[in-house]
Order: structure tokens, then sequence, then C-alpha cells
């Protein structure tokens, strides 16, 4: 087994470009051994020692690759991740991870038999904002947990042309893109809820998917609330956590996406670092200074999983 974990990488748009792409490159542990462009050699310009191939199916072939990192529309992911899985490869999948849960359970028994494992991109959890949240739940800052309210809203009013995000097809819509990363936040903070309502609805202009929701997830003496929206022209607090000890509120984004959109790579002690102005307020009006964030921490797993079982 050689020490570098060389790695495939299906995809350089937005999430391979963006969320993958410098991570592996960044990391001693990866190797970024070859990327597939259908149609162009955007990555050989930030990376240029990648192989550029057009077709997933080259990179099944490569014995050398042993991990394969799916960045594409998410109606790809369950064709790609099971031929990946049946290829030998070990695969990381964007979230979400299927279209449907038979899909994933499908995926799931492929790679048991296998012995493959399977990563599904979950990045937010290592957001600063959420990090925080979860190290005041964790010192007891807040108390008992009454109320949780998350919000990943945006402003884009009109429809974006040949965006499968946009288009009627299996995995499309804010609910699957935006609402993936609230729901596994909540998941990862309370569980399974004992109760669950959703308003889930188009509202821009001839729209075929959806493109707003609210869904109350309920707990016994907690509700949480997860809401996203593409027509949120000033949006407010990110998060609102209420406790019988104190309410913490939170405004801003994460600053990684915008880091990495921008070209700059993931090293350095201030990587993820939050600016002062949009540190978390407790109710008593003092500031939280905001965890960094650490995408990072999702590849170190994945070489923890591989290298050292």
């Amino acid at each position: 087994m050689n020490a570098t974990i060389n790695t495939g990488l299906v995809g350089f748009g937005l999430s391979g470009r963006v969320f993958h792409a410098p991570f592996i490159h960044t990391h001693p542990g990866f190797m970024l051994r070859s990327v597939v462009e259908r149609h162009h050699h955007h990555s050989a310009a930030v990376y240029p020692y990648v192989n550029i191939v057009r077709d997933y199916r080259e990179l099944l072939e490569d014995e050398n690759i042993e991990l394969l990192v799916v960045a594409t529309p998410n109606i790809q992911h369950f064709p790609m991740v099971r031929d990946g899985l049946r290829a030998g490869k070990h695969v990381v999948v964007e979230k979400p991870f299927t279209p449907t849960s038979a899909e994933a359970d499908e995926l799931i028994r492929i790679a048991d038999e296998a012995g493959k494992n399977i990563f599904v991109y979950h990045n937010r959890r290592w957001d600063g904002d959420f990090l925080t949240i979860r190290k005041l739940l964790a010192e007891g800052r807040l108390g008992l947990v009454q109320y949780y309210e998350a919000h990943f809203d945006r402003y884009s009013p009109d429809l974006k042309p040949g965006a499968w995000r946009d288009e009627a097809l299996p995995g499309g819509g804010i609910l699957y893109d935006l609402g993936a990363h609230l729901i596994d936040q909540a998941l990862c903070l309370f569980g399974p809820p004992s109760g669950l309502r959703a308003e889930i609805r188009a509202e821009r202009p001839g729209s075929p998917v959806d493109d707003y929701f609210r869904i109350v997830m309920t707990y016994p003496g907690t509700d949480v609330v997860l809401t996203a929206g593409m027509m949120v022209k000033e949006p407010g607090p990110r998060f609102i956590v209420k406790g019988d000890k104190g309410t913490f509120i939170k405004e801003g984004i994460d600053p990684q996406e915008a880091e990495l959109k921008a070209g700059k790579m993931p090293v350095g002690d201030h990587w993820g670092a939050d600016k002062p102005g949009f540190y978390g307020v407790l109710d008593d009006g003092g500031r939280v200074p905001t965890e960094n964030g650490d995408y990072m921490a999702f590849y170190e797993n994945v070489h923890d999983v591989l290298r050292k079982n």
C-alpha cells in the first residue's frame, strides 16, 4: 500500500474546484492524480501536474487510483459511486448522498461486499459557526436547548439556464442542495427527531423546483427550525439557539467558501478565521469568538480511515 492516497476527481465545477481539489492538493497524504473534465482544461491552470481525462471510466481502469471523488450533479451520484466501488475504489461523494434512500442502501450494500468505504461530503460540519455552537453546547453555556433555528438564505431571483440545480430532476432544488447541510447539522446536534413537518415550495416565477423550505424537527422539549430560500434579499441571523441558561445569535457565513473561490489554499493558522464583527452574541451582549472553520478535517478523517483504520 502506498503511503500517499492517489486520488481521481470526477468533475471540476464549483464543487470539485472549490471544495475538493484544494484539500487533496494541500494535504500531504493525498495526490491529485487525475481530474475528469469533459470539455475543458481548467484544472491544469492550478494543478499543472494532473492528468486530465474526459470520461470517469478511465479512472475506474487506473489501478493506481485508490480514491474516487464524485463531485457531479446529484443524479449522477448513484451510478458513479456504484461503478467506483465495483472497480475497487474507495469513494468520496458530494452531498446529498443519493436522491433516494433505496439507492443509498444499495450503495452501502455494494460497499460492504467490496470491502470499501463511502464518505459523504458534509463539509458544513466544519463551519466555524457550527463548531462554535457545538462548543457552547458541550460546555453547557446555553443549558438545555429549547429552540434552535438555522438559515441558509440567498438572493437569486432568476433561474440560471442550464443549471442542474434548477432543473426538475431527481435531487434538484434547494432542499436537496442546501437543506442537506442544515438537516445534517441538526442530526449531529440532536439526533433523529420524534416529529417532523415541512413547508416546501417554489417562489421564483416559473421555477420547476423548490426554492424555499421551512422544516420543523421536534424533540422532547426542543424545536428545531431549518429554513432556506432563494428570495431573501436581506438575510437575518444564520443561527439562533435558545437555552434555559442563555441565547446565542450568529450572523454571517463561514469564510472558507469565499476564500476558496478566490483561489486561496487551505493553509496557515488563520485559515477559516471569522472577522470579529461577525462573532456571535450571547444574550448578555458578550461576543463569542468564532472557532476557525476547518474543512480539511474532512479529508484528515478520510486519510485516518484509509491509513490508520
